[in-house]
């Protein structure tokens, strides 16, 4: 019957420590299971985590090409000229309708409107940031600036 008395570990739970370094009797003398010489038997010694035995890093073998972007947003600019053959008298430019329209792809997008080409139409434009051309050609036009937050 298993009472507080008896409690054992099971069998081959438990493990006997390794002593290390306490003369030939003890099996781990000598050399103290680090082998013979080199830097691995030293003290204080730490392998690259990269170290591939001599063999050329996996990061040294692949290919690097371009230049990886640490911001996850993407800045897509857009030109008034656009905005003007696009839509239509009176119409709100937004992210949802820059979509539909095919003027930017993906909602997580940055849009800055730039002042290139002509606009005659009376727009309300809702980006994230314009240029100092793009907001008085709108303004000239009729239209409204509106800045969205990032």
């Amino acid at each position: 019957m298993l009472k507080l008395h008896n409690l054992k570990p099971t069998k081959g739970s438990k493990h006997k420590r390794k002593i290390v370094g306490r003369g030939h009797g003890s099996g781990h003398g000598q050399q103290s299971t680090r082998g013979h010489k080199g830097h691995k038997a030293r003290a204080g010694y730490h392998l690259a985590g990269n170290f591939e035995g001599g063999q050329m890093p996996l990061v040294r073998r692949i290919p690097k090409r371009g230049f990886n972007r640490f911001s996850p947003y993407r800045i897509c600019v857009i030109n008034v000229g656009a905005l003007n053959e696009k839509f239509n008298e009176g119409d709100t430019v937004n992210i949802d309708s820059l979509l539909e329209k095919g003027l930017i792809k993906g909602k997580n997008r940055i849009v800055k409107i730039l002042g290139e080409g002509k606009i005659e139409k009376k727009l309300e434009v809702h980006a994230h940031s314009f240029s100092k051309k793009a907001k008085a050609l709108i303004e000239k036009a009729g239209g409204t600036v509106v800045v969205l937050k990032r």
